[in-house]
């Protein structure tokens, strides 16, 4: 294909990415409410400080839960769209890429809305007791689970990742395991910045995931690439 062709096909391949995140976002604010009571389940009671506030917090809620919706063909796209790029053979276990991408990313989201999240709500829960009582706005909760739970369903694709640079003659497993050390310690400092809290119990529940996920990659690599 010639460069013209292919932003002929990155221009298609994004409109139908937007066509498919325009039907997640309505299938979702279809379903806000309920959207809305399983995401604020956690915490007890929740308010709004302005007028139009809730309106535009739900309009927001929508295009993350149609994003979520709409993730399969997300992944689709853009694995299809590096498909020119290699053999059949690749092709076909570019098929097993696509649900794997998505199963993870989902799986992550899982782990920590069920895990992470509580435990740091109930770390901030901790400083409010007597005269200092919560009073938290949805905006700024909701802000907060995205910061919780998205990162590290990206995170979770960690072995496709490093599957792919290894395919690319970039990484080795042999490589991989001398920077373990380094990996491990990297997995905390990350973990320490993409959680908002400061505890090390919901920080060694991200790390610890992506220590175990690095050592998956290792195995697939070395039995499945022999590299």
């Amino acid at each position: 294909m010639t460069f013209t062709e292919h932003l002929g096909e990155l221009r298609t391949r994004l409109i139908r990415c937007l066509m498919g995140l325009a039907v997640g976002g309505a299938l979702s604010f279809w379903q806000i409410d309920r959207i809305v009571a399983f995401l604020t389940a956690p915490v007890p009671q929740l308010y709004v400080m302005k007028p139009a506030e809730a309106f535009m917090i739900y309009v927001k809620i929508a295009l993350w839960s149609g994003a979520i919706l709409a993730s399969p063909l997300l992944a689709w796209e853009f694995w299809a769209f590096l498909v020119p790029a290699f053999t059949k053979r690749e092709k076909r276990a570019l098929l097993l890429f696509v649900p794997s991408s998505v199963l993870l990313f989902l799986a992550g989201l899982a782990f920590s809305y069920g895990l992470i999240l509580p435990q740091g709500l109930f770390f901030l829960r901790s400083f409010s007791s007597g005269a200092v009582q919560p009073l938290w706005s949805l905006e700024a909760y909701l802000d907060f689970v995205v910061l919780m739970v998205l990162p590290v369903g990206l995170f979770f694709n960690l072995p496709l990742v490093l599957l792919l640079l290894a395919k690319m003659d970039l990484v080795t497993s042999e490589r991989l395991k001398k920077a373990r050390r380094y990996v491990i310690v990297l997995a905390f400092v990350v973990a320490a910045i993409i959680t908002p809290t400061t505890d090390m119990i919901s920080q060694t529940l991200l790390a610890i995931p992506l220590i175990l996920l690095y050592e998956i990659s290792l195995v697939l690599i070395r039995v499945l690439l022999k590299r």
